[in-house]
C-alpha cells in the first residue's frame, strides 16, 4: 500500500529526484502559481461547470485518459493488425485447451487502439476508485468540526466538487498513462474489460516487444495466451471478480480518518490563506490512517492476485512448450508485474492501492505443484469455490498444499454461498 494513499500525501517522485509533494492546486494555478489571477479563475469555473457528481468527476477523468493515452501518438487499428491479433488469440485458444479444465471464456478477439482502452475499461476504473474516493471525502467531511461546517456554508460544497474535479483529472492521467503500457484488459490482475472480449493492443505489444530480439509473432502469441488464460478464469470462475472488488470495498470500508489531529490542525490555518491551505493539504493533513481492516483488506487483494497471476503463469507456461522464446518472455512479465510501470506507481499513490502479486513466482510454484499431485482437473478444481483456495500461508509450503487430500464442495457448510459479483455502475 502507498505510504500516501488517495493523493492526500506525498506523491512519488521518479528516480532522478526527490519526491514532489502532492500539489491540489496544480491543476487550477499551473506551474507559473496563483499570480494569474484571471487565468486561474477561468480554471475554476470550468472545473465546477463540468458535469459529473460522485467523488471523481468522472467526465474530466475520460478526457484526461483520452488526452494523456494519445500523447506520442495512438493511431486506429488497421485491418492486417487486427487479423494478426485474431490469429495470435485463436491460436492461443487451441493451446490452451489442453492444458487446463477451464473452458474458453471470450467469443471475439478485439485489436484495440490506446484511446478505444480507455473507453472500454473505465467502467471498470469507476467501480474500483469510487469506493475509495467516496469513503475518504466522506471520512475527511465528518471530521471537520461542526461550527466550521456552519461557518463554511455553502463552501463546502464547492470544495467537494473541486476536488472531485481534481483527483478526476489526476486519475484520468494515471489512467491514460496505463493506456500507453498495457498491452490487454488484464495486465493488472483485474478483468478491466468486456466479459466476452478479449482485447489486445497491438501499438503495446510491438512496445513490449522492442529490444528483446523476439520474433513478433512469438511476442504477440506469448501475450495472447495470457490474456486468454485470464478471459477464461475471470468468465468461468463467476465468484472471483466479485471477490476482487469486494476487497477494495472493503479496504475503503476501513478507512480512518484522525478526527482529533484533523481538528487541532484546522484550528492553525486561516482560511483565508491560500498557501497555509495548500501546506496543509501537501503535508498530508487529509491523510487516512492505516487500519487493521485495511491491512486485512488489503492481504487479501494481494493473495488473490497472486492466485491469479500465478494460475495464468502456470498455464500459460504449460501451454507454450514449444515456443522458443517463452522462457525469456515470461521473465519478462514477471518482472514488469513485480515491479509495475510508472502509471501503475501513479496510480497507486492516487487511491492507495498496489494491484502487484508480490508473491507470483510462490504462487506459480503452488499451481505447479498441484497440478503433479492432482492433475490438470483437480488442480483447476481448486477455484470451485472460494474455501478451497489456498490461503497466504499455503504459498509458503506449496507442496503441503498439494500433498493434502482434496476436499468435496459437499463438506462446505454452504457451497452455493460464493460472494455474488456485484453489477457494475451506470456509465
Amino acid at each position: 500500500m502507498s505510504d500516501h494513499p488517495f493523493g492526500f500525501g506525498a506523491a512519488s517522485g521518479d528516480d532522478d529526484g526527490p519526491e514532489q509533494p502532492f500539489d491540489p492546486l496544480a491543476g487550477l494555478f499551473g506551474a507559473a502559481g496563483p499570480q494569474d489571477i484571471g487565468a486561474a479563475l477561468q480554471r475554476l469555473g470550468q472545473m465546477l461547470s463540468a458535469q459529473g457528481s460522485g467523488p471523481v468527476n468522472w467526465d474530466l477523468a475520460r478526457d484526461a485518459a483520452r488526452a494523456a493515452a494519445a500523447q506520442g501518438g495512438d493511431a486506429s487499428v488497421g485491418p492486417a493488425e487486427a487479423r494478426e491479433v485474431e490469429e495470435a488469440v485463436r491460436l492461443a485458444e487451441v493451446w490452451l485447451d489442453p492444458v487446463t479444465a477451464v473452458p474458453a471464456g471470450s467469443s471475439t478477439a478485439l485489436a484495440w487502439s490506446r484511446a478505444e482502452w480507455v473507453e472500454g475499461t473505465l467502467p471498470q476504473w469507476r467501480r474500483l476508485v469510487d469506493p475509495v474516493a467516496e469513503k475518504v471525502v466522506d471520512a475527511t467531511a465528518s471530521a471537520v468540526p461542526e461550527e466550521m461546517r456552519a461557518l463554511a456554508g455553502p463552501m463546502l460544497g464547492m470544495v467537494r466538487q473541486l476536488g472531485g474535479a481534481l483527483f478526476g483529472t489526476q486519475v484520468g492521467q494515471a489512467i491514460g498513462m496505463l493506456a500507453t503500457e498495457v498491452v490487454g484488459s488484464s495486465d493488472v490482475g483485474l478483468p478491466l474489460g468486456p466479459a466476452d472480449r478479449t482485447i489486445l493492443l497491438p501499438a503495446n505489444v510491438a512496445r513490449f516487444g522492442a529490444g528483446l530480439e523476439i520474433p513478433d509473432e512469438e511476442v504477440r502469441l506469448y501475450l495472447a495466451l495470457r490474456e486468454c488464460a485470464h478471459r477464461r478464469l475471470f468468465a468461468h470462475v463467476a465468484w472471483l471478480p466479485g471477490a476482487l472488488f469486494g476487497a477494495v470495498e472493503d479496504y475503503a470500508r476501513g478507512i480512518r480518518v484522525d478526527t482529533a489531529r484533523l481538528e487541532d490542525l484546522m484550528g492553525t490555518i486561516d482560511p483565508q490563506n491560500p498557501e497555509a491551505v495548500q501546506e496543509a493539504l501537501q503535508s498530508g493533513l487529509f491523510e487516512p490512517e492505516d487500519t487493521p481492516e485495511q491491512r486485512a483488506a488489503l492481504a487479501r487483494l494481494e493473495t488473490l492476485l497472486a492466485l491469479v497471476e500465478g494460475w495464468v503463469d502456470a498455464v500459460v507456461t504449460d501451454a507454450s512448450t514449444t515456443l522458443p522464446s517463452a522462457g525469456a518472455l515470461r521473465e519478462t512479465v514477471r518482472r514488469v508485474r513485480a515491479t509495475g510501470g510508472p502509471a501503475e506507481q501513479t496510480f497507486a499513490t492516487l487511491v492507495g492501492l498496489e494491484l502487484r502479486p508480490r508473491r507470483l513466482r510462490d504462487a506459480a510454484t503452488l499451481w505447479a505443484a498441484l497440478r503433479e499431485a492432482r492433475g490438470v482437473d483437480g488442480r483447476d478444481a481448486v477455484w470451485e469455490h472460494p474455501d478451497l483456495l489456498p490461503t497466504a500461508a499455503d504459498l509458503d509450503d506449496p507442496a503441503g498444499f498439494a500433498s493434502r487430500g482434496e476436499l468435496d464442495l459437499s463438506e462446505l457448510d454452504s457451497a452455493g454461498d460464493a460472494p455474488p459479483e456485484p453489477p457494475p455502475p451506470s456509465p
